[in-house]
């Protein structure tokens, strides 16, 4: 049965006893999907959500407090009609009762969303007996199978996006609202606290917004079993059938696939390379000029690379081959020749190295394999007497343009043959960034322009999963941390078959390497930025810079634009792709040219305290990015408390817990049984056999004395005029 709107607007609601009346709502036209030799699923939209309350209790055992998690309402939705639940048993009831009337087994599936099942998977884990729970990380699964074949999802990994985003940006046929503020989580409740109808419907309708979602999935994507786990998924599934497949259609032995293969072979792996390529995997550059940090800058332009990873995938020449190992020692001469001319990775050590720029640094302390003596700002190298590093040759050409050094040791010199990457890869980027320019503003395409623009963006993240994982088993109902020594499993990953299976998978499309030289080319860009602005530079994020003094500057900014363009043409001409790929126009008519930098505006005032932590004022107002604080609460906040923001964001700052948007998690894994008393005097009986306990974390702001005292220093090198 298809959802309808009618439904879904629906106020009405059943108790698990009323099972039966949902059930012949649903059943006469249910379309079982699935394809030979793999798990088949009943083809209809499902969720389920939880409501908890944490508090603390004085136990008679332990004078401290000690923290408590309780659920005290549960709410499923199937095709739009919904169920509440107040206990764990009538949990397990619903459960059992979905298994008998959908006569569901392991190979035959009902699949239940829930957003964010991390944390519901933590409070109903030991009600249910599992099949299977698959996990990238312990207490996170991407799904979880019970013996009966009732299968929990994750709508949040499939989406990446809060419900109250998913029902305003992203439904297209089925429109819910997300109700905002009808629930206050500081009032204590269990399971026999009388909820408000209002309060009811609020829950109710946080699962009408997952069924709504996944509808329109099943509906887009012809069947819930084409469904993929997480939202990376999508662009995988996409790129692979474009490299695969003529009009990315699937059809097995093509010639297209094995051509496809054919360049994959030549592309391998070794266990040693694949452990130094993560050690020279390095993500987006994030740094404070020190003579701006807690200075208050005005008139402070914005710039952004357009698609930034994309860009570079689209300009510069990735590795094409397997690498092989440069015979040590070399001349001076013959290893600039090997930068040049191909991809290298190699482990440098510097001795007595100082940097030559006193506005950035860009050696990571925590990237240092050996490090002494070292003089750092904001974690990064500032000086030190030994460090040893494993990096990229553009990682080297921006580390000499920073540094000198007494001394330098090569060793482990791997190089790559260089080519651009595979054309229907290419060409699987470019309709993408096509996509997002064109249908960006048109009315009716909402859903594709978010789609072109997520994908495009995961086009980067896939490149660089990480091939040998630790695998995360969840056992006899305890996740590995739980586990006794006795009972913890063996489970050390053989990277050495891995990496042979990698090499020898046949639906392989990608090469690890890429994805490390991705970010290496970026960094690079960033840098010619940095270069260029000098003292006139502020702050730089992966993609974007904060500058003042642009006037100055804008020959290079021209300059810039112009070869970025260039080396994408230059591209499409060896493809021989139109040119016009390089430049799609918006809805307006304006090209918009992957890759270059685009002025994003400029903030009347601009306060930096270093990376990830910026004020700034601009024409909407005061707005804050501090990594972990939910700048929606935490501006208004700090907005009561002064008349002067500025001021106030500075060492020290502090931000009390219900206004940081911020919540600690405190994992419980035994039995708590007890008695409370709720919020309007009623008490009730509680028992949990696994919980999370969810408490407002304060936050304050801290630099470290190391940073300050460089900075000190910093400053009256330079005197009181920086």
């Amino acid at each position: 049965m298809k959802v309808s709107q009618t439904i879904l607007d629906l106020t009405n609601y059943y108790t698990v006893n009323q099972f039966n009346e949902v059930y012949y709502k649903v059943c006469d036209d249910v379309e079982i999907v699935g394809q030979k030799y793999k798990p088949h699923y009943y083809n209809i939209a499902c969720a389920f959500d939880i409501e908890t309350t944490s508090f603390f209790r004085l136990s008679e055992n332990y004078p401290e407090e000690s923290k408590v998690a309780i659920m005290y309402i549960w709410t499923f939705c199937i095709c739009g009609y919904c169920i509440v639940g107040r206990t764990w048993e009538e949990f397990t009831q619903l459960i059992d009762l979905l298994a008998d009337y959908f006569n569901t087994t392991p190979k035959l599936r009902l699949i239940i969303y829930v957003h964010n099942l991390g944390f519901d998977f933590s409070f109903f884990r030991k009600w249910l007996t599992w099949d299977n729970v698959f996990s990238a990380k312990s207490r996170t699964p991407i799904y979880a199978i019970t013996n009966r074949g009732i299968e929990f999802r994750c709508s949040y990994l499939l989406s990446g996006y809060k419900l109250e985003t998913i029902a305003e940006k992203h439904l297209t046929k089925y429109h819910i609202k997300k109700l905002v503020g009808d629930l206050n989580y500081d009032l204590i409740r269990h399971s026999k606290t009388p909820l408000t109808d209002e309060e009811i419907q609020y829950c109710l309708n946080d699962v009408k917004i997952i069924v709504a979602y996944i509808q329109e999935k099943i509906d887009n994507e012809n069947g819930i079993n084409n469904i993929p786990y997480t939202k990376t998924g999508y662009v995988r599934n996409y790129c692979r059938n474009n490299c695969f497949y003529e009009n990315g259609t699937p059809i097995k032995n093509s010639a297209k696939e094995e051509a496809y293969n054919k360049i994959m072979r030549r592309m391998n792996l070794s266990t040693e390379e694949y452990y130094q390529l993560k050690r020279g995997f390095q993500g987006g550059f994030t740094h404070a000029n020190p003579f701006y940090v807690g200075k208050v800058v005005e008139n402070v332009a914005s710039f952004d690379f357009t698609s930034s990873y994309p860009a570079v995938m689209l300009s510069e020449k990735f590795p094409m081959t397997s690498s092989e190992l440069v015979k040590l020692p070399i001349s001076k001469d013959e290893f600039m020749y090997n930068l040049k001319n191909y991809c290298c990775l190699f482990e440098v050590e510097l001795f007595n190295c100082q940097s030559v720029l006193f506005f950035e640094n860009y050696i990571s302390r925590y990237r240092c394999r050996e490090l002494k003596g070292a003089v750092c700002a904001n974690g990064r190298i500032v000086k030190a007497e030994h460090l040893k590093i494993t990096v990229t040759e553009q990682d080297y050409f921006i580390i000499e343009k920073f540094y000198r050094w007494d001394d330098i040791k090569i060793a482990n010199l791997r190089r790559y043959r260089k080519g651009y990457l595979p054309k229907d890869f290419i060409l699987s980027i470019l309709k993408l960034y096509k996509d997002k320019t064109e249908l960006k503003g048109v009315k009716g395409a909402e859903i594709e322009y978010l789609q072109s623009k997520e994908m495009i963006n995961a086009c980067y993240g896939m490149t660089v999963t990480d091939i040998v994982r630790e695998e995360i088993d969840y056992i006899n109902n305890m996740w590995p941390g739980e586990l006794t020594r006795k009972d913890e499993p063996k489970r050390e990953t053989d990277a050495e078959t891995v990496i042979s299976k990698y090499n020898k998978n046949k639906n392989r499309f990608l090469f690890y390497p890429w994805g490390v030289w991705v970010t290496a080319y970026a960094r690079k860009n960033l840098f010619t930025g940095i270069l260029e602005f000098g003292n006139d530079y502020i702050y730089s994020d992966t993609d974007s810079i904060k500058v003042v003094n642009t006037d100055k500057h804008k020959e290079y900014i021209d300059k810039y634009n112009y070869a970025i363009y260039y080396k994408v043409c230059e591209m499409l001409i060896r493809y021989n792709i139109p040119i016009s790929f390089a430049s799609p126009k918006t809805i307006k008519g304006v090209e918009k040219r992957v890759g270059v930098w685009e002025y994003e505006g400029i903030y009347k005032r601009f306060k930096t305290l270093g990376a990830k932590r910026y004020m700034i004022e601009n024409e909407e107002g005061i707005n804050i990015t501090v990594s972990g604080l939910n700048k929606s609460v935490c501006v208004p906040y700090i907005l009561s408390q002064t008349e002067n923001p500025f001021e106030y964001f500075q060492d020290g700052m502090y931000i009390p817990g219900e206004y940081t948007g911020k919540k600690t998690h405190t994992y419980i894994d035994d039995i708590q049984s007890g008695v409370i008393t709720d919020y309007l005097g009623n008490t009730g009986e509680y028992y949990e056999k696994s919980s999370v306990h969810l408490s407002n974390s304060p936050y304050c702001m801290s630099m470290f004395k190391e940073f300050l005292d460089y900075l000190t220093e910093l400053r009256m090198i330079r005197g009181s005029g920086y």
